[in-house]
């Protein structure tokens, strides 16, 4: 047997402070499964406009719904919004306390996104770093910015790496660009090409002392 009307998915989306974009689309998808759409969207009527029977009939059917949909309301946000809609009158109510303590959110969200577009453009390898620790700094703060929304492919993420390098990976990064296989390439396997690279400089340099003294 396929859900009914009054049944709920088994995993529901829960807000939790970080993923209002998703879990709205996510819920308006099972507001329409559950025909409770309206009820967020148009609220109850006044109850001073029923006076006949199939009035009142349908404030009931109408009512019903509303409880209905603040029940799934309850069941989809986490303890923190759950008292911030406790108190709420009706369904619409609830949401847009919801849609109100998420506005804020979403532009502290895109104030802090825009600060770390340009600290990200900013960065560059510094004296003296390797490329394991360049690397890892980039990709933390890669993961940060998506978090924060920002959507960022590893292609792009490579070209910023190799465009910030220090001057004495001048000539891998030529080679690599020149092959044009960046698109099929790894972060990881990017990383490995580099710090074989880096080694043999590394290599080179413990060498020369040597080769002087004798």
């Amino acid at each position: 047997m396929g859900q009914t009307g009054t049944s709920f998915p088994a995993n529901l989306p829960i807000l939790d402070g970080k993923n209002w974009n998703r879990w709205r689309i996510q819920m308006a998808t099972i507001m329409g499964f559950q025909q409770v759409s309206e009820i967020v969207e148009d609220g109850l009527p006044e109850m001073a406009d029923v006076t006949i029977e199939a009035q009142r009939m349908l404030y009931k059917e109408i009512k019903k719904k509303d409880c209905k949909t603040m029940f799934l309301l309850h069941q989809c946000v986490d303890e923190a919004y759950f008292d911030k809609i406790s108190k709420a009158k009706s369904a619409k109510d609830a949401w847009e306390i919801l849609e109100k303590s998420n506005e804020g959110d979403e532009q502290l969200k895109k104030v802090r996104l825009k600060t770390m577009r340009r600290k990200y453009e900013l960065m560059k390898m510094e004296s003296g770093e390797r490329i394991a620790q360049f690397i890892n700094r980039v990709i933390s703060y890669t993961n940060a910015m998506k978090a924060s929304g920002e959507k960022m492919i590893d292609q792009t993420i490579m070209k910023k790496i190799l465009r910030t390098l220090s001057p004495k990976f001048d000539h891998i990064m030529v080679s690599i660009e020149e092959s044009k296989k960046i698109d099929e390439l790894k972060i990881v396997d990017l990383q490995g090409s580099l710090e074989a690279y880096e080694q043999r400089i590394l290599e080179r340099s413990t060498k020369k002392p040597v080769e002087q003294t004798l």
